[in-house]
C-alpha cells in the first residue's frame, strides 16, 4: 500500500467527485424519481462510485 502512486488515484478522485456532483444536481433538479428522492440522496451520498451510477440507470424515471 506504501508504494500506490498518488497520481494515478487523483484522475479517479476527480471522476468520482464530478460524477457525485452530477448526480446530486440531477436529483434536486427532476420532479420524480423510482423511489423516494431522500434514499437517492443517502445512496448518492454514501455509496461513493456505485451509488451514483444506480441512480442514473435505476433511479431516474424515463416518462
Amino acid at each position: 500500500m506504501a508504494n500506490l502512486n498518488i497520481g494515478l488515484l487523483v484522475p479517479i478522485l476527480i471522476i468520482e467527485l464530478i460524477l457525485l456532483i452530477v448526480a446530486i444536481v440531477d436529483l434536486i433538479r427532476i420532479e420524480k424519481t423510482n423511489g423516494p428522492k431522500w434514499l437517492w440522496a443517502l445512496l448518492i451520498l454514501f455509496v461513493s462510485l456505485i451509488g451514483p451510477i444506480l441512480y442514473f440507470v435505476v433511479g431516474r424515471r424515463n416518462d
